[in-house]
């Protein structure tokens, strides 16, 4: 029963003088704390507002045809007719997006390495106020490396542009982001028109290897059901060819136009919460840091 007591003595001791060693020192931690504060502050000043632009996009499929056993013929032959089974627009165009020598061709066409250099004028501060940007970003000189100035913005547009797609309705969203709100809507629109242009020159060129092949085997084959079938085959491909034309953008039609974003419709940064974060992450690190120190004097003694 002593003991159980002692224990319980002992315990309220150690309790009051972590309180103490925090009331002793307390002037320490607000000033750390204000210190931190302080300098998150001053950071999230610093950054601009990012904007974000999208477009909704709706894919288009090709009726379904009772091509009986043409279907069965063009599948094992690899082509793709219409009607399911094909590659999704939203996961073929994700795809074309990351690709390295698409985005290398992006960048030259539309000079986009110095497109991604903010513009001073279409940046949008805290309280309008840019003092603390512009101490910090100096204007630097270019890099003399193309090929490592290409690879830097490749990287940039893979952080700034997203495909989505939602599972239930099928509607696509490309959407850009960016620091200069107006970039972000033209990034929309031209990845818009070049990756659906890409999409459609993939399929066409595949498209024509197939038709001159099978007007070739057309030519040779004596059999007249299997004349049949490959004529209705180069048919196929042929209305695939001609529709393929008929919208502007290739397998998916706009169902949004992108805009450019409101001033105070921003994305991020979230100030108030780096704010609150930082406040409390400070004054934890702060206690820890005297505890810390009282550990250090004990040890000394």
């Amino acid at each position: 029963m002593n003991t159980y007591n002692n224990e319980i003595v002992e315990d309220e001791i150690d309790l009051r003088e972590l309180f103490s060693t925090i009331y002793n020192n307390k002037f320490k931690i607000i000033i750390f704390t204000l210190v931190v504060t302080s300098f998150t502050i001053i950071y999230t000043l610093s950054i601009p507002n990012s904007y974000r632009s999208q477009t909704m996009l709706l894919p288009q499929t090709q009726a379904k045809q009772s091509l009986g056993g043409l279907g069965a013929l063009a599948g094992m032959a690899g082509i793709d007719l219409g009607g399911g089974g094909s590659l999704s627009p939203a996961v073929a165009a994700d795809t074309i997006l990351k690709d390295y020598s698409f985005e290398k061709y992006m960048i030259e066409k539309y000079n986009l390495s110095e497109r991604f250099i903010p513009k001073d004028k279409n940046l949008v501060f805290a309280f309008s106020y840019d003092g603390i940007y512009n101490l910090f970003h100096k204007k630097s000189k270019k890099t003399s490396n193309k090929e490592e100035m290409v690879y830097n913005t490749y990287k940039m547009i893979l952080s700034a542009i997203s495909i989505s797609s939602d599972k239930k309705s099928g509607i696509i969203t490309l959407s850009a982001e960016s620091t200069d709100r107006f970039l972000a809507k033209e990034l929309v629109d031209i990845y818009l028109v070049e990756l659906t242009s890409k999409l459609r020159n993939i399929d066409m060129e595949s498209v024509e290897q197939q038709l001159v092949f099978y007007t070739n085997e057309l030519n040779k084959v004596l059999d007249l059901s299997i004349k049949n079938q490959l004529g209705e085959l180069i048919t196929q491909l042929v209305q695939k060819k001609v529709l393929s034309k008929a919208n502007r953008y290739y397998n998916v039609k706009q169902l949004t136009k992108p805009q450019v974003a409101y001033i105070k419709d921003k994305t991020k940064p979230k100030r108030s919460l780096i704010i609150v974060v930082a406040f409390i992450t400070s004054i934890i690190l702060g206690i820890f840091f005297v505890f810390f120190l009282e550990f250090i004097k004990k040890d000394e003694v």
